[in-house]
């Protein structure tokens, strides 16, 4: 739901609408609190709800205990997002990567003695989580605060935050959807291998894919939060041109990087098992899946730079549409018949994702290529100056 805040942020931003970004975040803050509640609720009895999904019980009631360990994280977060957006959107980047690099440090430690020293186990990963997100938090606050890059768009909470909220949902809902329909997809990757012969096997190789997707989505997803801050900037300044060249640059970026590390994983496919497991077994079935790994790579890159796009514009409902249709409608369904029909098991499972990802990526293109950049500029510009009359009109 942070996503929405990449569109309101970074257009007042543009427009020099300075305080409203302060306002806005504020917005984003108290919505994110309140979503964090109902999904507390999912995850204290996520130990029962994963068996009625035909999942193991000793799993689940290890899933459910890491969960719960989680919550304090949770909450942290709902403010460590837009506190990352408010920044990002003003392009104060410098910070945050001083602050990452240090909890990155942190949470090493603090991890490996949780876990292993203390022996806490699962529940050790889930505190060490939830300090680094809480610390993240404190640092990012104090610079927040004190900084003098941040002068001018601090903003004292007001009730102008809380009007802000039916905004924020509007983007918020919408930009969540676009993000969680296609990781959902992943996750139901993984209760669909529990329904394996070998479970353990076929949720192990998943997750670690899984994993390896997610640590290299991190590099696009940079792209993409730049390409949204750009776009939107420019947007707001009234700079449809710069906002379509930004696009561009963005995406020669995020292929030139999908190209070269989906080639350095795919020579290493054989030894690549090894840093997740000594399972022979599980490594050379890693190895199998790298190729498709690959092609994952490059469609997530595309996909990562659009998307920001598409946060940056403010049409995130076309995005999750896009995504609805693109991994529930073709991709899931082709996974079960590959996996369970076809007998590929996980590799079937990870074909039907892929699928998905293809149809998604060529969607978001066309969209991305028909946009019309001057038409974008007006609605960004009474996005933001519109909300500022009304708001007044009701505080007269």
């Amino acid at each position: 739901m942070a996503g929405g805040l990449e569109t309101l942020a970074g257009q007042a931003y543009g427009a020099k609408q300075y305080q409203k970004l302060g306002t806005y975040t504020y917005s984003a803050i108290i919505s994110l609190i309140i979503m964090c509640p109902p999904i507390c609720v999912l995850w204290i009895f996520i130990g029962k709800l994963l068996p009625v999904l035909g999942q193991d019980t000793l799993i689940s009631q290890e899933a459910c205990k890491y969960s719960m360990w989680l919550i304090p994280a949770l909450f942290g977060g709902a403010v460590l997002k837009p506190l990352t957006r408010y920044l990002q959107t003003q392009s104060v980047i410098l910070p945050m990567l001083i602050t990452s690099s240090f909890i990155l440090c942190f949470h090493t430690i603090s991890c490996w003695t949780l876990v292993y020293k203390l022996h806490l186990g699962q529940k050790g990963a889930a505190i060490a989580f939830c300090l680094s997100t809480w610390l993240n938090v404190i640092l990012l606050g104090l610079y927040v605060k004190f900084s003098s890059a941040c002068e001018k768009t601090r903003a004292p909470l007001s009730r102008e935050a809380l009007y802000g909220i039916g905004e924020f949902f509007r983007l918020g809902v919408p930009s969540a959807i676009m993000v969680c329909l296609k990781w959902w997809s992943m996750e139901l990757l993984l209760l669909l291998s529990g329904l394996f012969k070998n479970p353990k096997l076929e949720t192990s190789v998943l997750s670690i894919c899984l994993t390896i997707s997610t640590l290299h989505f991190t590099v696009p997803y940079g792209f993409g939060a730049a390409a949204s801050t750009r776009v939107s900037n420019e947007l707001g300044a009234g700079n449809p041109q710069l906002a379509r060249m930004a696009v561009l640059v963005a995406l020669f970026l995020a292929g030139i990087e999908s190209v070269i590390v989906s080639s350095g994983l795919f020579l290493s496919r054989q030894v690549l098992g090894y840093a997740y497991s000594n399972d022979r077994q599980v490594v050379r079935y890693i190895s199998v899946m790298t190729p498709l790994i690959c092609l994952s790579f490059i469609m997530d890159s595309l996909q990562a730079v659009l998307s920001g796009v598409a946060r940056g514009s403010g049409w995130q409902k076309i995005g999750a549409y896009i995504n609805l249709g693109s991994f529930y409608l073709v991709g899931l369904p082709v996974a079960a018949l590959l996996g369970f029909l076809a007998h590929l098991r996980g590799k079937g499972l990870w074909i039907g994702i892929l699928a998905g990802s293809f149809l998604q990526s060529v969607l978001l293109s066309i969209v991305t290529a028909c946009t019309d950049w001057n038409k974008q500029v007006t609605k960004a510009r009474e996005r933001v100056f519109d909300r500022r009359s009304s708001v007044k009109d009701e505080e007269k």
